[in-house]
């Protein structure tokens, strides 16, 4: 698929994914949700010392925050990321209960006085991902960018809900594939080039 092709195709598939995730019920959302959490505890058992990067959310996906406060509580350290200028590789910044925040792209709030940090996790939200473990963002680039030349790499886990899969995105040179999905069906590995659950 050319270029300019792919992007009319991914606006338009980005539209249909959000009328997909949109009118979800609140309960199913929250019933999502916990699954998605518990999940993350069974895929992070050790993450005392570590920095568990996160996004701040933004439309109606997971809420990551009730994860990340109960990771503070197990000796992890929060960051969030924040995008410098666009097409260039977003800096993690770290975050507390006490960090002041600041709206950024997408009138996200963002981290402007905490110190900048290296994460060894980054919970990524998903927009849409494939059975090949690709994930579609919401067209910025940032996070893509950002993983092609942060090192060492953090673990990269997307971060969503079953209804955004897609049989493929038609990834690109620049797309980088996810470590892990994990959604309400459990935790999902990439290996050989495709999806798995993990037992």
């Amino acid at each position: 698929m050319v270029e300019q092709t792919l992007k009319v195709w991914r606006t338009r598939l980005r539209a249909e994914l959000d009328a997909r995730r949109f009118p979800a019920d609140p309960t199913d959302r929250a019933r999502w949700s916990a699954a998605n959490e518990a999940q993350h505890q069974r895929l992070l058992t050790n993450v005392s010392g570590k920095i568990v990067a996160f996004c701040w959310p933004y439309q109606p996906e997971y809420e990551a925050r009730p994860l990340i406060l109960r990771f503070l509580t197990r000796g992890a350290r929060a960051a969030l990321p924040v995008v410098v200028a666009p097409r260039q590789p977003m800096v993690f910044r770290e975050w507390t209960l006490e960090t002041k925040l600041v709206a950024g792209v997408y009138d996200i709030p963002v981290p402007v006085e905490s110190p900048e940090v290296l994460p060894a996790v980054a919970l990524m939200p998903l927009a849409g991902f494939d059975d090949a473990g690709y994930r579609l963002g919401y067209g910025g680039g940032f996070f893509d960018g950002t993983l092609a030349v942060v090192t060492p790499r953090p673990l990269a886990i997307g971060v969503g809900f079953e209804l955004a899969r897609l049989p493929t995105i038609h990834p690109q040179p620049h797309d980088i594939p996810l470590d892990y999905v994990v959604t309400e069906l459990g935790v999902q590995r990439r290996a050989g080039g495709e999806l798995a659950l993990k037992p």
